[in-house]
Formats: C-alpha cells, sequence, structure tokens
C-alpha cells in the first residue's frame, strides 16, 4: 500500500465520520445565528445560453511525431499543432437548465446541465455534446470565501461538485493558466468542511478524480485523438485542429464511475474581516495515484499515464518516475466594496513531471446611474473591468517524438475584459482578450484571442420552505 493510498484511506474514513457527526452536531442550538443558514430559503430553476463572436490567431507549428499510413488512414506522414478552430466565428457555446435549493437551516442541493456545450467539451468535436456540470446534495451550513462566520459548525456535499479551491465568482469567461490547469472541471465524490469559530476552517475530500489529458488555455479544447477524417494536411484525424494543449484535470463522466484511483484532498483556512472587507486564505493539498488508462469519450486517446507515456507507450514525457500524483496549492481571495481579488498558487508532481505556476486576478464593478429599465429591470446596470495573469513553468521535457511539445513549453497568459450588466439579473456581455504567449525552441510565439460572450439568463423562484 503505497503512501497515496493511505492518505485517501484515512482521508475517507474521516469524512464518513463527520457525515455520522454532523447531524447532531448541527441541530444543537448555535449562541451565533450566523453559524445556521437563513430559515426559509427557496428553490430556483432557471436555464442560460450564451453566444460567442470568436476570432482566434491563426498559428501552426509542426509536430515532431512521424505519424504515417498505420497511425493516419490517409497517409499522412506529417502532423501539425494548430489553433483549434482559427479565424473569425459566431458560435452558440452554451444552453443550461439549473436548479438550486435550500432548505431549512442545513439542507441544499443543485443541479446544473448543459444541454449544449461546446467550449467545455473535449476533444471539441467528438465529446458529448451535453453534461451534468454539477449535482450535489448538501447537509449543513457552507461558508463561502468572502463570508463572515462565527461559532462552530460543519457540512457534508455528496455528489458532484466544485472543487473547494477553485474560483467560482468569475468576472470573464476566459480562464487563466491556473485554472485550466488544475481546477476547472467538477469531480465526484464526497466532501466535508469544518468551521472552527470566527477564523479558522477546514476542508476535506475524497473524490474519483479527474483524468489528466490535454486541452488548449483558449476558448477551445481542440481535439485530440478523434476519428474523424483528415482535415486538409493537419494532425491527423482532427476536424477542428489540436490547438496548443497543455495538462490539464478534465472533466469526470457520472456514466463511468469507478473510483479505482481516488483523490483525497485537504485544506486549512483562516479567514479576516468583517462588514468592509474580507480576506480568505485556503492552503491545500491533493493526492491519488495514476491509472495505467482512463477512458474518455469520443478520443482514442486514454488519460492519466497513458497520456503522459505517448503513442503506443513508447515515446514519453521525461523524468516519468512513479504513479502518484500530487498537488499543493495556495488560495487567496480578497473582497473590499466593489473591488475583488483572487490569487492562486500551484505546484504539483506528476509521476516525476513537476511544474508549477500562478494567476492573479483583479476585477472591480462600477455601479451605473439609472437610466431607464426593460422587464422591470434597470437597463445597463453595472460596467465591471477585469485583469488577469497566469503562468505556468513545467519543469520537465520529453522523448524526442512526443507528439505535443506544447505540454512543457513554458507558458504566461493575460487576459483584459469588461462585464456589462445589460439588462440586471437578465442579460449581460463581455467583452476580451486574451494575449497568450509560450516559448518554443527558444522563441516567443502567440496564440491570441478575442471573445464577445452575450449572455441571457431567466429564473423562477418555485417558494418557500420552512
Amino acid at each position: 500500500m503505497g503512501p497515496g493510498t493511505r492518505f485517501h484511506h484515512w482521508l475517507l474514513a474521516g469524512l464518513v465520520a463527520t457525515a455520522a457527526w454532523a447531524p447532531g452536531a448541527l441541530a444543537q442550538d448555535w449562541d451565533d445565528e450566523e453559524a445556521a443558514l437563513d430559515d426559509g430559503k427557496g428553490h430556483v430553476v432557471g436555464f442560460e445560453v450564451k453566444t460567442h463572436y470568436r476570432d482566434s490567431e491563426d498559428a501552426r507549428f509542426p509536430s515532431p511525431f512521424p505519424f504515417g499510413p498505420r497511425i493516419s488512414p490517409s497517409g499522412v506522414e506529417r502532423g501539425f499543432l494548430e489553433t483549434a478552430d482559427a479565424g473569425e466565428h459566431f458560435e452558440l457555446s452554451a444552453a443550461t437548465v439549473f436548479y438550486r435549493g435550500e432548505w431549512g437551516e442545513n439542507w441544499g442541493a443543485k443541479a446544473k446541465i448543459d444541454l449544449y456545450d461546446l467550449h467545455n467539451r473535449n476533444p471539441t468535436s467528438e465529446d458529448n455534446e451535453w453534461d451534468v456540470d454539477e449535482l450535489w446534495l448538501r447537509y449543513g451550513p457552507e461558508i463561502e470565501p468572502g463570508e463572515t462566520h462565527e461559532g462552530y459548525s460543519a457540512y457534508v456535499k455528496l455528489g458532484k461538485f466544485p472543487k473547494f479551491e477553485r474560483q467560482d465568482d468569475r468576472h470573464l469567461e476566459s480562464y487563466g493558466l491556473m485554472s485550466t490547469s488544475f481546477n476547472r472541471a467538477e469531480d465526484v465524490g464526497i466532501e466535508a468542511g469544518f468551521d472552527l469559530g470566527r477564523y479558522f476552517y477546514l476542508k476535506a475530500s475524497v473524490t474519483q478524480g479527474n483524468p489528466v489529458f490535454y486541452r488548449d488555455p483558449n476558448a477551445l479544447a481542440g481535439d485530440q485523438g478523434t476519428s474523424l477524417p483528415d482535415r486538409y494536411s493537419a494532425y491527423p484525424n482532427s476536424e477542428f485542429g489540436t490547438g496548443f494543449p497543455i495538462l490539464y484535470d478534465a472533466d469526470v463522466e457520472l456514466d463511468d464511475l469507478n473510483f479505482d484511483n481516488p483523490e483525497g484532498g485537504i485544506g486549512l483556512g483562516v479567514r479576516f474581516g468583517g462588514e468592509t472587507w474580507n480576506l480568505d486564505v485556503l492552503a491545500f493539498r491533493y493526492e491519488r495515484d495514476l491509472a495505467d488508462t482512463v477512458e474518455l469519450e469520443g478520443t482514442v486517446y486514454g488519460g492519466d499515464l497513458d497520456i503522459l507515456l505517448g503513442p503506443e507507450n513508447r515515446f514519453p514525457l521525461r523524468p516519468l518516475t512513479s504513479r502518484e500524483k500530487e498537488e499543493f496549492g495556495l488560495t487567496v481571495w480578497f473582497y473590499m466594496g466593489s473591488l475583488s481579488v483572487f490569487a492562486q498558487y500551484v505546484d504539483q508532481d506528476l509521476g516525476g513531471l513537476e511544474r508549477d505556476g500562478y494567476e492573479v486576478e483583479v476585477a472591480y464593478e462600477f455601479e451605473m446611474p439609472y437610466i431607464g429599465a426593460l422587464w422591470g429591470r434597470q437597463v445597463l446596470s453595472y460596467i465591471a473591468p477585469a485583469l488577469r495573469y497566469s503562468e505556468i513553468d513545467p519543469q520537465f521535457g520529453a522523448d524526442p517524438l512526443f507528439p505535443t511539445p506544447s505540454v512543457f513549453w513554458d507558458w504566461d497568459k493575460i487576459d483584459v475584459g469588461v462585464r456589462l450588466g445589460l439588462v440586471q439579473g437578465i442579460a449581460d456581455m463581455t467583452i476580451e482578450y486574451s494575449d497568450n504567449t509560450f516559448v518554443r525552441a527558444g522563441r516567443d510565439e502567440s496564440a491570441d484571442e478575442f471573445l464577445a460572450t452575450f449572455r441571457f439568463m431567466w429564473d423562477w423562484q418555485l417558494g418557500v420552505l420552512r
């Protein structure tokens, strides 16, 4: 039994003990009413639609791997890494339905289903068009970053949910390099949280673990290992093009759960502040063993060790010396009035393949004076600019014929944009530009992208349970 196995075994035992203890503990009459959720929370259902104008810079570089007729049915000898669906495009990217419910003092639940989801599909052309993003049930009050809290409380959450160190109050449609690599996709399992008075809290989870795979940091993931006909003379079997992928934690499919290599996560947090400002700092760690392979929808490539070892497991990333996957990180949330700051640092070891990086985002929301209303809601209610910088530094290399060298390039990315509240609570528009730079063969290259997103949303309050 390796250290990763011992780690998730004792962590799972702790979460089970929490599940047994939490109902009795939370039934206590806390001295401070803020330790429990407000009575009478309601139930909300709604939908959201996103459309985009996307302009992606066209770039193309040869892959070092000799494909040949055995791998490429039409006999393409040379593949290329290229921008995923370069050029100008108008596209429907997401159509989502959701449910949020909280009742009594402790119970909460959420379901979020993407009926159509272009930008989260990976590979873009052949992954499922629809996806269950979140589906979970929670018992106990979960205190969000930036909220104050008094007294002691605990919660247990079961289902498919975001990682606890993730930035959920997003201000741009794009993602930074850290959020792309480590916590963009939700995981499936059990999570528990313990609030230890005003300042300190603990979080822990045991989950299936997101499989390691490829995706481009821009809007489209790109195509890797699809079964479509060759597109021009590009990378074999690719409709959208490969993109310039980095290693990332891919989505967990609910129809393919096995928990053969479960991931244990633990976090220690401290929060400060009050009425005018709030600071939340969370140190976290995740650990699991990599699987030999993980089957993914729409691609012949497997996740985890399968993707790290290259074609036929003969052209690996180096030095790949073990199965252990570990991440250590620090996340900071700061809120003061209309100002919000998010920062995250992560250091990862993928079986001996080390990389680290960080990202920082600053956003500010300007409330606008009243100029009119539509459907009873204020028109142009706010303007919210945001600026994010992120970088990732892989400290590993690869066999000279490894087909996707972009995974070990040094990257930095600047995302700048503004969100406009077109109709308060109903429609908004986000306009942004990503300056995406990587070092290839000692030279700075770019894969920049302009993105304009129109979002329409509507929800219904179904009533209140007390």
